[in-house]
């Protein structure tokens, strides 16, 4: 696992854990989306960076 795929995938979770609080403090849904689109794509970008596909 190379360093920028850790970063993304532990940036990934951040976000996450940042949404989930959000959504229990009771935010605004557009915000507690966005914050979900940011952390789906810093995961994926993370996954994807692995090199464990080729």
């Amino acid at each position: 696992m190379s360093g920028m795929s850790t970063a993304f995938i532990v940036l990934g979770l951040f976000l996450l854990g940042g949404v989930i609080s959000f959504a229990k403090q009771g935010m605004s849904k557009s915000l507690i989306t966005l914050l979900s689109i940011g952390a789906g794509m810093s995961l994926i970008a993370g996954v994807m960076r692995l090199e464990v596909w080729g």
